[in-house]
């Protein structure tokens, strides 16, 4: 059997800061809270870690976007690494995690901080435009060039093309869409760090005001100030550390077209994160319904119900038939989702959140969302670029 460089290579530590809508404290120091917490987490010094990540760097176009860049992380944390990075190029927001696992599996360093730090909150705070594709600007270049010229000025109104082509192709229907952002909010009701904790019905849901057809206000992420850190080992670093190793047993990755105006198939599945997900399952020997839980990506709903089919979770077209009601995705259904409220109710980390939970499921710390004997858990990550994980405990 090939030994893919994931095998090398485990989760030791994770951690996330204070999450706010706005915070009170800069986003370096949101940075540092969750870094340090990260490595005091898997039992390591600061001097213990050798390698700094972050995607995608620090962004000179605002908007809280990516405040911090790995550099000055690693200044104010007293890191001196052997290997850094930050890069917007990449699959997804899990590009910084894949090529932290790459570099460990070479000897390029023994344990890595990847961090994913947003100041969106603060930034529309100061300016309600700050977080539109276009902003002010009389010029837009990159995948906004294909959107703003036709007054879209967000991600929503691509994505609302997305859900509207798959209500009509498969039957789907809005409740179905809702449950996504029911049972999302209450789960984030069993988590003190997410930023929305109040009940949310269907009927709340359906009678919010619609954003792009037909998604509504509660089928949107939400704007937050805060950072999440993982620590990423080498698994023989990791036997006598705090945590018993999170094994990242395989990962999977694509780059789509939409970023580029380029479409692909009938806007009911974005076939990127379907090459994703054949990765994912070609490195290892789990299935899909070997799976505990799920973390899927939720920049919108309707990325959850395109991404739990291409992972195989549910065939084409099933998706909405089986998150329909709720039990099946509830903590103690099926196929528990999103169990610490995602980021439709826990806040926008761009899936890093995702990945958080994933580890506060594995290693028992949910509480009250704990879902029982948890040991697997596979993670999506991603609208433009496509990302998938599997973390595993022994």
């Amino acid at each position: 059997m090939t030994l893919y460089p994931e095998k090398l290579t485990c989760i030791t530590g994770a951690a996330q800061s204070e999450v706010g809508r706005p915070s009170s404290r800069t986003a370096l120091q949101l940075t540092a809270d969750a870094c340090l917490a990260a490595i005091a987490d898997a039992g390591l010094k600061v001097s213990d870690i050798d390698g700094i990540a972050t995607y995608p760097g620090k962004s000179s176009e605002g908007g809280g976007i990516a405040p911090v860049s790995p550099s000055e992380a690693a200044a104010v944390l007293g890191i001196e690494p052997r290997w850094i990075l930050a890069s917007a190029e990449g699959f997804s927001h899990m590009a910084p995690i894949f090529n932290a696992i790459t570099a460990i599996a070479c000897g390029l360093a023994r344990h890595v901080v990847v961090f994913r730090s947003v100041a969106q909150a603060t930034a529309r705070l100061a300016s309600r435009q700050s977080t539109l594709m276009a902003g002010s600007r009389s010029r837009v270049d990159g995948n906004n060039a294909w959107t703003v010229p036709y007054n879209a000025l967000s991600p929503i109104n691509t994505f609302a093309l997305y859900a509207q082509a798959y209500f009509e192709k498969y039957g789907a229907n809005e409740e179905q869409l809702g449950m996504i952002a029911v049972s999302g909010r209450r789960n984030a009701a069993l988590n003190e760090n997410a930023v929305y904790r109040k009940p949310l019905s269907l009927e709340d849901y359906l009678a919010a005001r619609v954003i792009s057809t037909p998604l509504r206000l509660f089928d949107c992420d939400s704007h937050i100030d805060g950072s999440t850190a993982i620590v990423v080992s080498h698994i023989d670093a990791a036997k006598d550390l705090r945590n018993p190793p999170l094994h990242i047993e395989s990962m999977g990755m694509a780059v789509g077209g939409l970023w580029a105006g380029r479409y692909e198939g009938d806007f009911t599945s974005i076939p990127a994160a379907h090459r994703a997900g054949e990765m994912l399952w070609q490195r290892t020997d789990l299935k899909p319904a070997d799976m505990d839980c799920a973390q899927i990506y939720d920049g919108f709903s309707i990325h959850v119900w395109m991404w739990m089919e291409a992972l195989g979770l549910v065939p084409r077209g099933e998706a909405c038939r089986f998150v329909e009601g709720g039990q099946r995705i509830a903590l103690d259904g099926e196929l528990p989702l999103n169990t610490g409220g995602g980021q439709l109710s826990a806040g926008r980390f761009h899936g890093y959140g995702h990945i958080h939970e994933a580890t506060v499921q594995l290693w028992g710390r949910g509480a009250g969302r704990q879902v029982r004997d948890a040991k697997t858990c596979v993670i999506s990550n991603g609208g433009y670029g496509y990302g998938a994980m599997i973390l595993r405990r022994d």
